[in-house]
């Protein structure tokens, strides 16, 4: 009779689980189509319907409708959600490999040195794709620092070695960026530097998009494979060595798909802060710790917030208010509620 009971409640709350995604991907789908719609040029449902089911039928775009939604609105709605579940996802892994809540994808200096490529190639005037290759190349090497100070360093807590790396690397890319906005021209130069630094979706095309999605897929097809080894993980080493698992080897996967992930965003969107903190603790709390979970639902809810914050961003006043603003002025006091009501979801 107890293991039937037990049977029937493992059941019952893995369908629960099993409806929650399927009404966040619900909320999604409606949310990101009422993004379509809202914006300085307004449309109603039907005519967004029409303009895409005229895509879906072969016709050329044509007219002011076609191109405020397709040119647009459309790769701005898809970023958004490329960026918000990239980020959310990445800090959901940095949280689980660390096990500590107050870690976030910038944990590593990555969103410094993608801050600091994408300055240069700004201070260098290099055309926009450029700019976004120099700020993913810029990412991936300050990681790549990260490491290597960290391999040099003998003695001590690996992990604790790692995260002061990240904190010294992350520090030099922000005094060479610091220098680089006193050098630039004030007048071209230095406010295209401080509205990148702040995030933007403003900027992005739909040609931005496709080499995000496919680097952000090769980070995250790994993780997500490798999820049930990733929960050993947040055993710690010694528990993850008895159980057959490699702990030092499966680290450096994880955050190398993690930093590809959140490099290959920051690289179209600037820095966007609080996305990889606060909404894999939310999703924590809601899915609990198991990584099987975590990993699909942080990246869901983060996919949404993002795309709210964009459309608050882009609609708040008649210019736009940079990301980067909004995420810290919701993030930082909700934060502070999770910290102080959500302690129980990382007992």
């Amino acid at each position: 009779m107890g293991k039937g009971a037990g049977s029937l409640t493992g059941k019952s709350t893995s369908f629960a689980r099993s409806g929650l995604f399927v009404w966040l991907g619900l909320a999604l789908v409606l949310g990101s189509f009422a993004a379509l719609l809202i914006g300085p040029f307004p449309l109603t449902p039907s005519e967004a319907v029409g303009v895409l089911a005229r895509v879906v039928s072969g016709a050329q775009p044509s007219g002011t409708q076609d191109t405020v939604l397709l040119s647009i609105r459309l790769p701005r709605v898809v970023a958004a959600l490329l960026v918000g579940a990239s980020l959310a996802a990445a800090g959901a892994c940095y949280q689980t490999l660390f096990r500590n809540p107050l870690v976030s994808p910038d944990i590593l200096g990555v969103s410094a040195g993608a801050g600091l490529g994408a300055v240069l190639g700004i201070f260098l005037s290099l055309p926009v794709a450029a700019i976004q290759l120099m700020g993913f190349a810029g990412g991936l090497a300050a990681v790549a620092l990260v490491g290597f100070v960290a391999a040099t360093v003998r003695g001590g807590d690996s992990t604790l070695v790692l995260v002061l790396a990240g904190v010294v690397v992350g520090a030099l890319a922000g005094a060479a960026t610091s220098l680089l906005k006193v050098l630039a021209d004030p007048y071209d130069q230095l406010p295209a530097i401080t509205f990148w630094l702040l995030g933007s979706l403003a900027g992005v095309k739909a040609g931005d998009i496709l080499p995000a999605v496919s680097a952000v897929l090769f980070g995250l097809v790994p993780l997500f494979l490798l999820r049930w080894r990733i929960n050993v993980l947040s055993l710690g080493d010694e528990e993850a060595k008895a159980l057959g698992v490699e702990a030092g080897r499966l680290r450096l996967v994880v955050i190398f798909c993690a930093t590809l992930i959140t490099a290959s965003v920051v690289a179209i969107a600037g820095v966007v802060g609080w996305v990889g903190l606060v909404i894999p603790h939310i999703a924590r709390m809601i899915v609990g710790p198991g990584f099987g979970r975590l990993l699909p639902a942080a990246a869901l809810l983060g996919a949404g917030y993002l795309l709210a914050v964009d459309t608050l961003a882009r609609t708040l006043s008649g210019t736009e208010v940079p990301l980067g603003i909004l995420t810290a002025v919701v993030g930082a006091p909700f934060f502070l509620w999770l910290l102080a009501r959500g302690r129980r979801a990382w007992a």
